[in-house]
């Protein structure tokens, strides 16, 4: 098959078409790289930095239309898949639909239903609740104004409707879109390539535990590594001698990437059900992930022998007493990370998940 993967997100189209090519399949990949993580693709798309830098990217587009046609599969990375407003994206949805086979579209982050479905209130907790109480942070509040009732929902509205199947890659993202579109929805765990030298998960316990934790500017309290943070600096005041923690904050890909293989555990998204790609990479390098880990992420995957994500609830105290478990339990934390990787092994390989990818194309 012609596949072209228009978008990324955390490398998950860079590692598929990987997958998809070692298969014998013909791919192309357009995006912007992930902005800062410039991921490599085939066909740049960045948006031009600097005075009309939308005008630029749209003349950029237009240039390379010709490219993004004749393909058995399309897809699409998120409704909003260039750095263009949503208004734009309409034109080139319905180019894409007319001059290809078949569209995919990835439900793999924000878009309408997400928020939507979300914001109902349809999980324990997430980005926009806890319990019953819904959150009011400024960045969720900021997300809801952006997709309830305006052009980017409108949008993200029209890519469902119209395309021929959805793809969820997380738990959460099928739990928004099965009940909406049971008959287009196939949930496909993201990819990721096992390392060509599996790491070394020592059988002796380490003397103490190196916890990394990366943060986001302006999205700390959204995503609750402000809590986490929080935790873990308390924990290290307290067992100074048995803790060492690394902040990541705005670090270029690569030294972050350095850091977390020197790390015995890594904190994830608080607020999360499942690992996305930044835990699942940490775990593939034999780190431990602390984050979300719920009885629901392994259902969805059938895994009922390996529990290597060290589950938290949305608390200060869930966090902190999960983390000095680990401090004075030590003599777990190779066993967790031989788990982890073995996990990635057995959901989320590069070919095992480009083969599921290949039989959904196939089937429509």
């Amino acid at each position: 098959m012609r596949i072209l993967l228009l978008g990324e997100y955390s490398n998950v189209h860079t590692t598929l078409a990987q997958g998809l090519r070692s298969l014998g399949h013909e791919v192309v990949t357009a995006s912007n790289g992930d902005f800062w993580k410039d991921y490599p693709r085939d066909i740049d798309l960045s948006r031009p930095k600097g005075p009309f830098g939308g005008f630029r990217l749209w003349m950029k587009v237009m240039l390379n239309l010709r490219k993004f046609t004749g393909f058995d599969i399309v897809q699409i990375i998120n409704p909003l898949f260039l750095e263009l407003k949503a208004e734009h994206h309409f034109r080139i949805f319905d180019y894409l639909k007319k001059h290809n086979k078949k569209v995919v579209l990835c439900a793999f982050g924000l878009d309408y239903y997400w928020v939507l479905q979300s914001d109902k209130g349809i999980f324990r907790y997430g980005d926009f609740n806890i319990g019953e109480k819904k959150r009011t942070d400024v960045e969720a509040e900021r997300i809801r104004k952006e997709w309830i009732g305006t052009p980017k929902g409108e949008l993200s509205k029209y890519c469902a409707e119209r395309c021929d199947a959805i793809v969820s890659g997380l738990y959460e993202y099928d739990a928004c879109y099965r009940p909406l579109f049971p008959e287009k929805t196939t949930f496909i765990p993201f990819p990721i390539k096992p390392c060509e030298i599996e790491p070394a998960t020592n059988l002796v316990s380490p003397s103490h535990l190196i916890i990394l934790i990366g943060i986001s500017r302006n999205r700390s309290a959204y995503k609750g590594t402000d809590i986490m943070l929080r935790a873990a600096q308390d924990l290290k005041a307290k067992y100074e001698d048995k803790v060492i923690l690394n902040i990541a904050e705005g670090l270029p890909f690569a030294e972050y990437q350095k850091l977390m293989l020197g790390s015995d555990a890594i904190l994830d998204q608080l607020y999360s059900y499942t690992p996305a790609m930044n835990a699942l990479e940490a775990m593939n390098n034999g780190v431990v992930c602390v984050g979300g880990g719920e009885p629901e992420n392994y259902e969805i995957l059938g895994e009922t022998e390996l529990r290597p994500i060290v589950n938290v609830e949305p608390t200060y105290e869930s966090v902190y007493n999960a983390l000095e478990e680990l401090v004075l339990n030590l003599d777990r934390v190779p066993q967790l990370k031989r788990e982890g990787i073995e996990y990635i092994k057995r959901h989320h390989d590069f070919i095992k998940v480009a083969l599921k990818y290949e039989n959904l194309y196939m089937s429509i």
